[in-house]
């Protein structure tokens, strides 16, 4: 932790067992402290890791099986602002997180249509150009409504999203892009 307040990196690697402090707890430290993404890398393909790490606020996922160009890969990924996770816990983390069950109106009343449907489309797996061709809008307007969609739910970053439209019933595992062409499954 005194590393990274001198250093201030754009992205750590950090485990899940470590002596001293457990990895989610420093991502949970990272992530109160400022800009600094975590990616969670280990050996342990346990679900409720995955899901802790996320709602700590890690930005990434990987087990340690990753080849050093896909790590590399995750690296920028989360640098730019996105998030990545392993694919081999992908589809069992939506099946996980899926409640069924209608959105909490409070939470999205706050977003326009427009917003709805950007996050809907973004936990599909979506990027943003998949969006953007999806909504026949440009790549810098889907960017827009997902830095706003960001805002108003105080999400950190993509994954964070993609948990919350999840956990609220927003989205259903059948409506995941890992399950069919994703811009034939539009909402």
């Amino acid at each position: 932790m005194r590393l990274i307040r001198e250093t201030a990196p754009d992205v750590v690697l950090m485990d899940i067992r470590m002596p001293g402090m457990n990895g989610i707890d420093a991502v949970r430290r990272i992530s109160a402290a400022g800009t600094t993404r975590a990616i969670m890398i280990t050996t342990f393909d346990l679900d409720a890791y995955v899901y802790d790490a996320l709602a700590a606020g890690a930005s990434g996922f990987l087990l340690k099986d990753v080849t050093a160009a896909e790590l590399t890969t995750a690296v920028r990924v989360v640098a730019r602002g996105d998030a990545l996770l392993a694919p081999g816990v992908t589809r069992r983390l939506i099946a996980r997180l899926a409640r069924p069950g209608p959105p909490a109106p409070s939470a999205y009343d706050r977003l326009t249509a427009r917003e709805l449907e950007v996050l809907r489309l973004l936990a599909r797996g979506l990027s943003n150009t998949e969006i953007a061709a999806a909504l026949v809008v440009t790549e810098h307007t889907v960017k827009t409504h997902v830095t706003r969609v960001l805002a108003k739910l105080g999400l950190r970053d993509r994954a964070q999203a993609i948990v919350y439209a999840y956990e609220t019933g927003l989205v259903a595992p059948a409506e995941s892009a890992f399950m069919g062409d994703p811009l034939t499954r539009r909402r």
